[in-house]
């Protein structure tokens, strides 16, 4: 039979919604019923009195009403704002490490979320040494995968949707993974000094070889990585500690055992999805990376003493500085954006070609999508969730265009789980790295343009840059586990 010639299309993604009236979700749909009810209490007592409520509650409710282009409600804006007040009052955008500081005995740890973080090495069923990020706060384990994506030059489509459809199926065994509770891909472009490249020429050169030869090789070897970048997909997987809510927390040892027992099936489902080979980093392949996330002149350095070895507590920058819209880390200035909307229409396989590709006005750019898969059980009270919701929005006789799609939306994402596809939370970040204050725009801008053709729309993480940037690293950090208010307020509101 003949190949198709029908290209593939991708989409159907569903934001979670709250019911509620108009532009209030349910928790802002009951304040307004509560103050209805106080209103109508007050009135019995005088008519001043009840004008006095209405107004108190009215302007309660404004800040849950009022919106801005990105979707964000003025009570939000509100409290990142006095958020970010308070921790700049008391110091906490400020980070000083080194052998000149008290504290830690001159190491540089990790700032911000990842100050409590720790590195256990173990082995899995394969005895690949392998490294596991412990995170105290949340009791949470993460380890790490290096990939060598293939890529899609030169690649017949036919191939691209296979590997599109393995990787689906990847994403849906998570979801029957006992413990796991977050995944992400991690791609990350940066310039390429060529040191390795010198090195895999130095140690496999023939010394007998001809002079014509070895002089080609030098030549290649000077010329071939100027301008030239590299790019590196990690892929990280997260455990909780507990088996399930409620139940008692493992020790670090018992969880190096449980996960070291599914890391090679994990690997071993990868190899159809384009993702190469895909293996443990260890923990000195980590600490480097890190390193050189948060210190961009450290890569001349560790790229020159490949057998140092550097421990986690050497992994963090020497000075860090949050401010408002960007975060200021050793030698280098990031500004990290969130996606808002994922592409309302369908896409094909390569929309984020030009989003995760390097950049010459951005030193270095990561690019991470952060997963959370739901089991069976949870996705049937989600989809159902979201149908209930969707058609409580066409319940009127006003019933917008976009409310119908997404009627149309949750109906199908409801029959697809019945058959039994997995559901899967996610979301989007883009870290763009900078030497200077005076790139920042060019890197502002080159997202800006990056993120059209992704048909994403970004929106900068203005008063978290630090904690938006230490998501962006393949660390395991699962965000709504930092947050003070309960998710339920959270879907709710």
């Amino acid at each position: 039979m003949a190949p198709s010639n029908e290209v593939r299309t991708y989409g159907n993604w569903r934001k979670p919604g709250s019911p509620g009236i108009g532009k209030l979700g349910t928790v802002g749909t009951a304040l307004l019923f509560v103050g209805l009810v106080v209103v109508a209490f007050a009135m019995l007592m005088s008519l001043v009195a009840g004008l006095v409520t209405a107004v108190v509650v009215g302007l309660a409710l404004a800040p849950m009403l009022v919106q801005d282009r990105n979707g964000r409600t003025a009570l939000q804006f509100l409290v990142a704002r006095l958020a970010w007040l308070r921790g700049r009052t008391a110091g906490w955008n400020l980070y000083r490490a080194g052998p000149l500081t008290a504290r830690d005995r001159g190491t540089c740890r990790l700032p911000g979320l990842l100050a409590p973080t720790r590195l256990v090495e173990a082995q899995d069923a394969y005895g690949r040494d392998f490294a596991m990020i412990v995170m105290p706060s949340t009791g949470h384990y993460s380890v790490v995968f290096e990939c060598g994506a293939d890529g899609a030059m030169l690649v017949d489509s036919e191939q691209v949707d296979t590997w599109v459809a393995y990787w689906g199926q990847w994403l849906s065994s998570l979801a029957f993974e006992p413990g796991l509770i977050a995944a992400s891909v991690t791609i990350e472009a940066a310039p390429d000094l060529g040191h390795r490249l010198a090195r895999e020429v130095g140690d496999n050169v023939d010394p007998r070889a001809p002079q014509l030869a070895r002089r080609a090789l030098a030549e290649i070897v000077r010329t071939y990585p100027a301008g030239s970048a590299t790019v590196s997909t990690r892929i990280t997987v997260t455990y909780s500690a507990s088996a399930r809510p409620g139940a008692r927390r493992r020790s670090a040892d018992e969880m190096a055992r449980e996960i070291s027992t599914r890391l090679p099936g994990l690997t071993s489902g990868l190899a159809m999805t384009g993702a190469g080979s895909a293996r443990p980093m260890t923990a000195d392949q980590l600490v480097r990376a890190v390193k050189v996330a948060f210190d961009e002149d450290a890569q001349l350095a560790l790229d020159g003493l490949p057998d140092a070895e550097l421990g986690w507590e050497d992994a963090g920058p020497s000075a860090a500085q949050e401010f408002w819209d960007r975060y200021t880390h050793d030698s280098g200035i990031s500004i990290t954006w969130g996606m808002y909307e994922a592409p309302r229409s369908e896409v094909v396989s390569n929309v984020l070609t030009g989003l995760v590709s390097p950049h010459e006005d951005i030193v270095r750019k990561r690019v991470s999508i952060l997963y959370r898969p739901h089991d069976p059980g949870s996705s049937a009270r989600l989809v159902e969730k979201d149908r209930r919701d969707a058609r409580f929005k066409i319940a009127g006789s006003n019933v917008a265009a976009r409310d119908s799609v997404a009627v149309a939306a949750a109906d199908q994402a409801a029959r697809e789980e019945a058959r039994g596809a997995g559901l899967t939370r996610f979301a989007l970040l883009v870290t763009a790295t900078v030497r200077s204050v005076d790139a920042l725009p060019s890197a502002v801008a080159a997202i800006d343009a990056l993120a059209a053709p992704a048909r994403i729309r970004l929106r900068r993480m203005y008063g978290s840059q630090s904690a938006a940037f230490a998501a962006c690293l393949p660390l395991g950090v699962v965000l709504p586990h930092h947050v003070q208010v309960p998710s339920i307020i959270r879907e709710s509101a």
